[in-house]
C-alpha cells in the first residue's frame, strides 16, 4: 500500500516529459500509458489525472475568451495554444475538475510536439488506460471536441 501511495504522489506531481530529440509523440504517449499503468484501478488513474491538474495555475480571465473556448463541451473549457520554434504548446482550464484534468492530460501530451505530429497522432491513452469507461457520453464527446481544437491549432500552425 505504501508503494502505491508513493507512486500516486509521483504521478500526480509529474508533468508530461518534455520533448527529447528523437522521441516521437507516439513514444511520448506510450510512456504516459506505461507510467499510469502501474495503477491497476482506472478510477484511481482518473483521480490522479484530476490531482495533477489541481497543481496547475489557471488561465487568466483575459485568456478565458470565446476564441479559446472549446466548442462542444458541456463544461466551460478553454485551450490556449502557441507556437515556438516550430513546435506547439498548450495551456488549458475548465470549470469542472474532471474536465480540467482530462484537458491537462491531453495538453501535456501534445505540448512540445511538431504540428504535423499533433495532426497525425490520435490520443489513445484515454482508452488504453481505461479512463473512457468512467466517462459519460457527453464527456467523451467533449474530449473529441478538445482533440479537434488541438488538431485545428496544429493544422493552422503547420
Amino acid at each position: 500500500m505504501r508503494g502505491l501511495q508513493t507512486t500516486r504522489r509521483a504521478l500526480a506531481s509529474r508533468r508530461a516529459a518534455p520533448h527529447v530529440c528523437g522521441v516521437t509523440l507516439a513514444e511520448k504517449q506510450q510512456q504516459v500509458i506505461e507510467d499510469f499503468a502501474v495503477i491497476d484501478d482506472p478510477q484511481e488513474r482518473l483521480s490522479i489525472v484530476v490531482d495533477r491538474a489541481r497543481k496547475r495555475p489557471p488561465l487568466s480571465e483575459a485568456e478565458r475568451t470565446d476564441s479559446h473556448r472549446v466548442k462542444g463541451c458541456i463544461s466551460q473549457a478553454w485551450i490556449v495554444g502557441e507556437q515556438r520554434d516550430g513546435r506547439c504548446y498548450f495551456r488549458c482550464d475548465a470549470d469542472s475538475p474532471l474536465v480540467r484534468g482530462l484537458l491537462v492530460l491531453l495538453c501535456d501530451l501534445y505540448s512540445d510536439a511538431a504540428p504535423a505530429e499533433i495532426v497525425a497522432t490520435e490520443p489513445e491513452l484515454i482508452e488504453k488506460l481505461g479512463l473512457a469507461r468512467n466517462l459519460s457520453p457527453t464527456r467523451l464527446n467533449g474530449l473529441r471536441s478538445v482533440r479537434a481544437a488541438l488538431k485545428a491549432f496544429a493544422a493552422a500552425a503547420a
